[in-house]
């Protein structure tokens, strides 16, 4: 029942989440590249319509930055790879490449939004 009412939902969440958020967090053009780079080591494993999801993708539309999405359920690929690399299937994940080389799974929509903020804040 829940995938159906989702999938009705679909388009509506989907232009909620295209229209209802603006970017807050404006920088200069240097600044801006080099958020933008740091952001190359990160993806969003993700559902399309899933609540928590859309919360973090707002945050990262908010906070200006461009961060790859990765669906995990409608990609076989990406779902593999967050219960294999990730230890298990649950979505938002933040994957996190450090430039040293460490890799981190960060789980959840408020610890995902908090780390955002702390790293590209306000």
């Amino acid at each position: 029942m829940r995938s159906l009412i989702q999938t009705l939902l679909a388009p509506v969440v989907w232009v909620a989440d295209k229209l209802g958020t603006r970017r807050e967090v404006s920088r200069d053009e240097p600044e801006q590249a080099r958020v933008d780079q740091a952001c190359e080591g990160l993806a969003l494993y993700q559902f399309w319509s899933e609540p928590e999801c859309i919360r973090v993708r707002r945050e990262i539309t908010r906070l200006g930055l461009a961060i790859e999405t990765r669906d995990a359920r409608l990609e076989p690929e990406h779902s593999k790879t967050l219960k294999e690399q990730g230890g298990k299937l649950e979505v938002p994940c933040l994957y996190i490449h450090e430039s040293e080389g460490e890799e981190r799974w960060l789980y959840g929509a408020q610890p995902i939004i908090d780390y955002l903020k702390g790293r590209f804040g306000e």
